[in-house]
């Protein structure tokens, strides 16, 4: 059967011109000290003179930069430990030098997620609100989340709004909130059950604050008057790691969709975060959340972790345990079935696994659920985001990558009581790279990790190349007609 598969005029580009301030670190402490002796060496004219210079060439390139100088050079005194009182044109020269632009989105901008906005107020009839999730990758290959707002028309005309010329981080809050029987049975996936974890959770009531946990190490490091053993550091440290990697950041409401950046915050999210795959779920009261899984890199190894927030302002990290919480690829479902949350995942590199489990952060089991069937997905298959919930079943887009590495973009029909029986399936592809989508990044690429309907048609945000986003259209009625 023959589609009408329409691609949008919109193209997303990489644009070198959104920047970030970032700490930068020039050196070690003997380095850094030298950097701070310079300046304090400066008279207080030139000082002045040279901080006006670095004022008006990037002021108009960031929000509140004099704000940013002070709070670096706050960080910078800490580390250096500079006890002598400095004027606060000093200080602010100080904290420019130990910070740098970097360019979010230099290298690409792909892999794109797509979500109704919470807000779906004052729009014409027809119309939808969106908020399209992507994947920045910038100086390093060092991958970040970003944010594009937008609209859906009446007439699946698809408009992006501008991007703003200014980008920034969220304040990380500095003491998120633990539950303590969840944050137990973490430590206890990781092994982490001695004596001296049972001490330090002892102490803690059943809700924590990240500090009443730091005073509980503190108590149990220098109870012993031998010191610690090696066991126990090691358990010491493990727990540390394994709150520092669950955190919440707040962005402010008048900061635009786009300017919102999640940057890598966490060791295993030292060399980007990637792929999120973000999802509107319904909780069984009816209330709606939106939970993204995506892909931790640390330069070595890949984790799955996931984010949540209500509001695109207020995000929460939390790291994902189990056995089958592993590799690239997991994908959840929009609502729980039979009681149970449901993921998809690909933990083999090569088939789909579909999963269940009662607590959304652990995931113990899995069970195959398709395998590359068809010559251009002979290589691999996976997953392409959330499955979409419709009357004939729960369609889930795949990727299939065949000979010279080509990846096309698929589709898959499961029953909606038990999404372990597959009841249809694309034969050909849904996408395949075309004569302008194939030169990139990475070259013969087409990949998602999110679409969604609205009024009858399928709404395709997908990767080009590993360098661009476009958007395709395609009447949902005749994607599901194909299916075999």
């Amino acid at each position: 059967m023959s589609m009408h598969l329409k691609r949008a005029a919109t193209i997303l580009k990489p644009n070198q011109s959104r920047v970030l301030l970032r700490p930068f670190n020039p050196g070690d402490s003997e380095r850094a000290g030298g950097i701070v002796g310079r300046i304090l060496s400066l008279p207080e004219a030139v000082v002045g003179a040279l901080l006006d210079g670095v004022s008006a060439e990037f002021s108009q390139r960031h929000h509140d930069t004099h704000k940013v100088f002070l709070e670096r050079f706050e960080q910078v005194r800490e580390w250096l430990a500079v006890a002598e009182e400095i004027s606060e044109e000093r200080r602010l020269l100080i904290g420019s030098c130990f910070l740098a632009e970097y360019s979010l989105e230099s290298a690409a901008l792909f892999n794109p997620s797509i979500v109704p906005d919470p807000d779906q107020s004052d729009l014409p009839p027809g119309a939808l609100r969106f908020i399209l999730s992507l994947r920045a990758t910038g100086e390093g290959h060092i991958s970040s989340i970003t944010f594009r707002s937008g609209i859906v028309h009446h007439d699946q005309r698809i408009e992006v709004f501008p991007a703003s010329g200014f980008l920034t981080e969220p304040r990380q809050i500095p003491n998120p909130q633990y539950e303590k029987a969840l944050f137990g049975r973490k430590l206890a996936e990781l092994g982490l059950t001695g004596e001296f974890t049972r001490r330090v959770m002892h102490k803690l009531g059943d809700s924590f604050a990240l500090e009443d946990l730091r005073v509980s190490l503190q108590a149990e490091q220098f109870r012993l008057p031998d010191g610690m053993s090696q066991e126990d550091q090691n358990a010491s440290q493990g727990i540390w790691i394994l709150a520092r990697s669950n955190y919440e950041v707040q962005f402010q409401p008048e900061q635009d969709m786009s300017e919102r950046i999640l940057f890598p915050a966490t060791p295993s999210q030292r060399n980007g975060i990637e792929d999120a795959r973000f999802v509107q779920f319904r909780n069984d009261d009816g209330a709606y959340i939106y939970y993204a899984t995506f892909t931790a890199f640390d330069g070595k190894i890949v984790v799955p972790e996931l984010v949540e927030t209500s509001d695109f302002l207020h995000f929460r990290f939390r790291t994902l345990n189990g056995p089958a919480a592993e590799n690239k690829g997991m994908a959840l479902f929009p609502r729980k079935i039979g009681g149970l949350f449901a993921m998809l995942s690909r933990q083999d590199n090569e088939n789909i696994y579909l999963m269940f489990s009662d607590n959304i952060h652990f995931w113990n089991e899995r069970r195959l659920l398709l395998k590359p069937a068809f010559p251009w997905e002979l290589v691999q298959i996976g997953n392409c985001g959330s499955p979409i919930e419709t009357d004939a079943g729960w369609l889930a887009l795949s990727h299939g990558v065949g000979p010279m590495r080509k990846y096309c973009i698929g589709a898959f029909l499961l029953d909606r009581n038990d999404p372990s029986r597959v009841i249809g399936r694309l034969r050909e592809p849904l996408i395949m790279p075309n004569q302008n989508e194939r030169e990139g990044y990475v070259p013969n690429v087409v990949y998602t990790c999110g679409a969604l309907v609205h009024n009858g048609e399928l709404i395709i945000p997908y990767g080009l190349a590993d360098y661009a986003t476009g958007f395709v259209t395609v009447p949902l009625a005749e994607v599901l007609s194909a299916m075999s």
